[in-house]
């Protein structure tokens, strides 16, 4: 993503609405097979700024992150974060078998990762049997905009192409949702403005303050989380999948 992008993203991390809103869908996930304090060992493969892993991650357990951007991971260690390495998805460091359970957040997406499939193989060779994949992804390609372009987004998805991929990649898929489903005629509206009055370059949505916003649109992203842990919502602005690694 652009390199600014990566500063705005370590200011807003800890209190934007669409940050807060994803960190409670994402326990509800987490809370379908794990409990806070199960002692997991977790991978964050693409940390980011480190906000998920310096903060809910590490209830459930030992937290190693990487990043392919040194921008990320310089932000990282200003929350704190100590397990940390520079690699890319598609080229995971790590021994097989080494973690119990891998998440990705909104990082296969990018344009800095050239294969996805090759990705998966990677989540799925560094996973014990019986671990799992939590992945996030934003959904529906023709959505594009702005914030797209900014952040450097390749490509959107649906839940049908996440489940193809995760099954190519020998997982057993365990969860398939959308998410911001109730935000999402908003969401319409402003990417199509963007198309029709031809602005397409700018800040991320990240940049917006929504001011005293900021806590209802919380409340509304974070209402859907029982729903998202139970794969319930038929569209969105978000895909959630999990998968599974057989036993043997």
């Amino acid at each position: 993503m652009n390199p600014e992008e990566y500063t705005i993203m370590y200011q807003v991390e800890d209190h934007h609405w669409w940050y807060r809103g994803m960190a409670r869908i994402t326990r509800a996930v987490l809370g379908r097979w794990y409990r806070p304090g199960s002692g997991l060992r977790i991978l964050d493969a693409g940390c980011g700024t480190g906000g998920a892993m310096a903060s809910y991650l590490r209830d459930y357990g030992e937290v190693t992150g990487f990043d392919f951007a040194g921008e990320a991971l310089s932000f990282c260690r200003l929350r704190g974060a100590t397990r940390l390495t520079r690699a890319s998805v598609v080229e995971v460091p790590f021994a097989d078998e080494s973690f119990d359970l891998v998440v990705s957040f909104d990082v296969l997406c990018e344009r800095a990762v050239r294969s996805d499939p090759d990705a998966l193989r990677e989540f799925y060779r560094v996973l014990v049997p019986g671990g799992r994949v939590l992945l996030r992804l934003p959904a529906y390609n023709w959505l594009r905009g702005r914030h797209d372009v900014a952040v450097h987004i390749r490509h959107r998805y649906t839940c049908g192409e996440i489940a193809r991929q995760l099954r190519e990649a020998g997982f057993q898929v365990e969860l398939l949702s959308y998410a911001n489903m109730f935000l999402f005629p908003g969401a319409l509206v402003k990417r199509m403005a963007e198309r029709l009055l031809s602005r397409q370059k700018g800040p991320s949505d990240l940049a917006v303050n929504v001011g005293p916003l900021n806590g209802v649109l919380t409340a509304v992203l974070s209402a859907e989380a029982p729903l998202v842990a139970r794969g319930l919502l038929p569209f969105g602005l978000t895909v959630v999948a999990a998968g599974r690694k057989p036993q043997g």
